[in-house]
Protein backbone atom coordinates (compact mmCIF):
# COMPACT_ATOMS: atom_id res chain seq x y z
CA UNK A 1 0.00 0.00 0.00
CA UNK A 2 1.51 3.33 -1.08
CA UNK A 3 1.84 6.23 1.31
CA UNK A 4 -0.84 8.91 1.44
CA UNK A 5 -0.24 12.43 0.18
CA UNK A 6 -1.16 14.09 3.48
CA UNK A 7 -2.42 13.32 6.96
CA UNK A 8 -5.05 15.31 8.83
CA UNK A 9 -6.72 14.86 12.20
CA UNK A 10 -10.50 15.33 12.11
CA UNK A 11 -12.51 15.52 15.33
CA UNK A 12 -16.30 15.63 15.30
CA UNK A 13 -18.05 16.93 18.42
CA UNK A 14 -21.65 17.43 19.46
CA UNK A 15 -22.50 20.79 17.89
CA UNK A 16 -25.07 20.93 15.13
CA UNK A 17 -23.54 20.73 11.65
CA UNK A 18 -22.27 17.17 11.24
CA UNK A 19 -22.86 17.62 7.50
CA UNK A 20 -19.81 19.86 7.26
CA UNK A 21 -17.56 17.19 8.76
CA UNK A 22 -18.93 14.41 6.56
CA UNK A 23 -18.44 16.46 3.40
CA UNK A 24 -14.93 17.43 4.51
CA UNK A 25 -14.09 13.77 5.12
CA UNK A 26 -15.39 12.85 1.67
CA UNK A 27 -13.22 15.48 -0.03
CA UNK A 28 -10.11 14.60 1.98
CA UNK A 29 -10.48 10.95 1.01
CA UNK A 30 -10.77 11.92 -2.65
CA UNK A 31 -7.55 13.93 -2.29
CA UNK A 32 -5.70 10.84 -1.05
CA UNK A 33 -5.39 12.16 2.49
CA UNK A 34 -5.16 9.85 5.47
CA UNK A 35 -7.68 11.01 8.07
CA UNK A 36 -7.24 10.22 11.76
CA UNK A 37 -10.70 10.61 13.27
CA UNK A 38 -12.30 10.98 16.67
CA UNK A 39 -16.07 11.15 17.15
CA UNK A 40 -17.58 12.15 20.47
CA UNK A 41 -20.65 10.45 21.94
CA UNK A 42 -22.56 13.71 21.63
CA UNK A 43 -21.67 13.85 17.94
CA UNK A 44 -23.22 10.42 17.44
CA UNK A 45 -26.43 11.57 19.12
CA UNK A 46 -26.62 14.76 17.06
CA UNK A 47 -25.71 12.86 13.91
CA UNK A 48 -28.60 10.46 14.40
CA UNK A 49 -30.90 13.48 14.74
CA UNK A 50 -29.62 15.48 11.77
CA UNK A 51 -28.76 12.78 9.23
CA UNK A 52 -29.60 9.24 8.12
CA UNK A 53 -26.02 8.10 8.67
CA UNK A 54 -25.56 5.07 10.90
CA UNK A 55 -22.10 5.40 12.41
CA UNK A 56 -22.66 4.39 16.02
CA UNK A 57 -20.81 1.62 17.77
CA UNK A 58 -17.14 1.00 18.42
CA UNK A 59 -14.26 2.81 16.75
CA UNK A 60 -13.60 -0.16 14.48
CA UNK A 61 -17.26 -0.24 13.38
CA UNK A 62 -17.17 3.49 12.64
CA UNK A 63 -13.93 3.08 10.73
CA UNK A 64 -15.38 0.32 8.56
CA UNK A 65 -18.55 2.32 7.98
CA UNK A 66 -16.82 5.45 6.68
CA UNK A 67 -14.28 3.44 4.70
CA UNK A 68 -17.09 1.73 2.83
CA UNK A 69 -19.20 4.89 2.53
CA UNK A 70 -16.47 6.82 0.73
CA UNK A 71 -14.57 3.97 -0.91
CA UNK A 72 -11.45 4.81 1.05
CA UNK A 73 -8.21 2.88 0.73
CA UNK A 74 -7.09 0.47 3.41
CA UNK A 75 -6.03 2.41 6.52
CA UNK A 76 -6.98 5.72 4.91
CA UNK A 77 -9.57 6.40 7.62
CA UNK A 78 -8.54 5.56 11.18
CA UNK A 79 -10.99 6.13 14.04
CA UNK A 80 -9.79 6.32 17.65
CA UNK A 81 -11.74 6.08 20.90
CA UNK A 82 -11.98 8.83 23.52
CA UNK A 83 -9.45 7.14 25.82
CA UNK A 84 -7.19 5.53 23.24
CA UNK A 85 -4.11 7.26 24.58
CA UNK A 86 -1.66 5.30 22.42
CA UNK A 87 -3.14 6.85 19.26
CA UNK A 88 -0.64 8.91 17.20
CA UNK A 89 -2.65 12.09 17.78
CA UNK A 90 -1.93 11.92 21.53
CA UNK A 91 1.73 12.80 21.07
CA UNK A 92 3.66 15.45 19.20
CA UNK A 93 5.98 12.77 17.83
CA UNK A 94 3.18 11.09 15.85
CA UNK A 95 0.45 13.65 15.28
CA UNK A 96 -0.33 15.11 11.84
CA UNK A 97 0.62 18.73 11.20
CA UNK A 98 -3.03 19.84 11.01
CA UNK A 99 -6.20 19.20 13.00
CA UNK A 100 -9.77 20.26 12.31
CA UNK A 101 -12.54 20.13 14.92
CA UNK A 102 -15.73 20.25 12.87
CA UNK A 103 -18.23 21.03 14.16
CA UNK A 104 -16.70 22.28 17.39
CA UNK A 105 -19.09 22.47 20.34
CA UNK A 106 -18.66 25.35 22.76
CA UNK A 107 -17.90 22.80 25.47
CA UNK A 108 -15.02 21.40 23.42
CA UNK A 109 -13.90 24.95 22.64
CA UNK A 110 -13.74 25.70 26.36
CA UNK A 111 -11.85 22.49 27.17
CA UNK A 112 -9.25 23.16 24.48
CA UNK A 113 -8.83 26.76 25.62
CA UNK A 114 -8.10 25.62 29.18
CA UNK A 115 -5.93 22.63 28.25
CA UNK A 116 -8.26 20.17 29.97
CA UNK A 117 -7.18 17.09 27.95
CA UNK A 118 -9.86 14.91 29.54
CA UNK A 119 -10.32 12.85 26.37
CA UNK A 120 -8.44 12.15 23.16
CA UNK A 121 -10.04 15.01 21.20
CA UNK A 122 -8.97 17.55 23.82
CA UNK A 123 -5.52 15.99 24.13
CA UNK A 124 -4.99 15.95 20.35
CA UNK A 125 -5.88 19.65 20.15
CA UNK A 126 -3.53 20.37 23.06
CA UNK A 127 -0.75 18.55 21.19
CA UNK A 128 -1.34 20.61 18.06
CA UNK A 129 -1.14 23.84 20.05
CA UNK A 130 1.96 22.92 22.01
CA UNK A 131 3.74 21.78 18.84
CA UNK A 132 2.82 25.06 17.10
CA UNK A 133 0.97 23.21 14.36
CA UNK A 134 -2.32 24.05 12.64
CA UNK A 135 -5.57 23.87 14.60
CA UNK A 136 -8.84 24.83 12.89
CA UNK A 137 -11.98 25.04 15.01
CA UNK A 138 -15.40 25.23 13.34
CA UNK A 139 -17.95 26.37 15.95
CA UNK A 140 -21.68 26.34 15.13
CA UNK A 141 -23.65 28.22 17.74
CA UNK A 142 -25.92 31.27 17.89
CA UNK A 143 -25.71 33.58 19.64
CA UNK A 144 -22.24 33.42 21.19
CA UNK A 145 -21.93 34.30 24.87
CA UNK A 146 -19.10 36.33 26.33
CA UNK A 147 -17.57 33.07 27.55
CA UNK A 148 -17.56 31.63 24.02
CA UNK A 149 -16.05 34.79 22.56
CA UNK A 150 -13.37 34.97 25.25
CA UNK A 151 -12.40 31.36 24.55
CA UNK A 152 -12.23 32.06 20.81
CA UNK A 153 -10.01 35.09 21.40
CA UNK A 154 -7.79 33.09 23.76
CA UNK A 155 -7.38 30.29 21.20
CA UNK A 156 -6.76 32.74 18.36
CA UNK A 157 -3.94 34.27 20.37
CA UNK A 158 -2.53 30.75 20.81
CA UNK A 159 -2.43 30.35 17.03
CA UNK A 160 -5.65 28.46 16.37
CA UNK A 161 -7.95 29.46 13.51
CA UNK A 162 -11.59 30.07 14.44
CA UNK A 163 -13.66 29.35 11.34
CA UNK A 164 -17.38 29.58 12.21
CA UNK A 165 -19.80 27.55 10.12
CA UNK A 166 -21.20 30.70 8.52
CA UNK A 167 -21.78 30.13 4.80
CA UNK A 168 -21.83 33.12 2.48
CA UNK A 169 -24.28 33.83 -0.30
CA UNK A 170 -22.23 35.74 -2.87
CA UNK A 171 -21.88 32.54 -4.92
CA UNK A 172 -25.69 32.38 -5.15
CA UNK A 173 -26.15 28.91 -3.58
CA UNK A 174 -28.93 26.79 -5.04
CA UNK A 175 -29.05 24.04 -2.40
CA UNK A 176 -28.11 23.06 1.13
CA UNK A 177 -25.18 21.19 -0.40
CA UNK A 178 -23.88 24.47 -1.82
CA UNK A 179 -24.01 26.06 1.63
CA UNK A 180 -22.14 23.10 3.11
CA UNK A 181 -19.52 23.25 0.37
CA UNK A 182 -18.94 26.95 1.10
CA UNK A 183 -17.73 26.19 4.62
CA UNK A 184 -15.82 23.06 3.61
CA UNK A 185 -14.04 25.02 0.87
CA UNK A 186 -12.88 27.58 3.44
CA UNK A 187 -11.54 24.77 5.66
CA UNK A 188 -9.67 23.22 2.73
CA UNK A 189 -8.16 26.58 1.83
CA UNK A 190 -6.94 27.03 5.41
CA UNK A 191 -5.36 23.57 5.22
CA UNK A 192 -3.58 24.60 2.03
CA UNK A 193 -5.44 22.05 -0.08
CA UNK A 194 -6.65 22.75 -3.59
CA UNK A 195 -10.42 22.88 -3.81
CA UNK A 196 -12.99 23.24 -6.58
CA UNK A 197 -16.08 23.41 -4.38
CA UNK A 198 -16.22 27.20 -4.38
CA UNK A 199 -14.90 29.73 -6.92
CA UNK A 200 -12.49 32.18 -5.37
CA UNK A 201 -13.61 35.78 -5.03
CA UNK A 202 -13.03 37.68 -8.29
CA UNK A 203 -11.95 34.57 -10.22
CA UNK A 204 -14.38 35.46 -13.01
CA UNK A 205 -12.30 38.59 -13.67
CA UNK A 206 -9.04 36.73 -14.20
CA UNK A 207 -7.79 36.32 -17.77
CA UNK A 208 -10.81 38.13 -19.20
CA UNK A 209 -11.41 41.56 -20.62
CA UNK A 210 -13.48 42.26 -17.51
CA UNK A 211 -10.25 42.09 -15.54
CA UNK A 212 -8.64 44.90 -17.51
CA UNK A 213 -8.12 48.01 -15.43
CA UNK A 214 -10.10 51.13 -16.29
CA UNK A 215 -7.43 53.75 -16.79
CA UNK A 216 -10.00 56.48 -17.33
Amino acid sequence: MSAFKQRVTLAITGASGLQYAIRLLEVLVKQDTQVLMMISKAAQVVGATETNLQFGGSSSVQEAYFTQLFGARQDQIKVFGKEQWMAPVASGSGAPSAMVVCPCSTGCLSAIATGASNNLIERAADVVLKERKQLILVPREAPYSEIHLENMLKLTRMGAVILPASPGFYNQPKSIEDLIDFVVARILSQLGFEQTLLPTWGSHLLNTKEGEQDNG
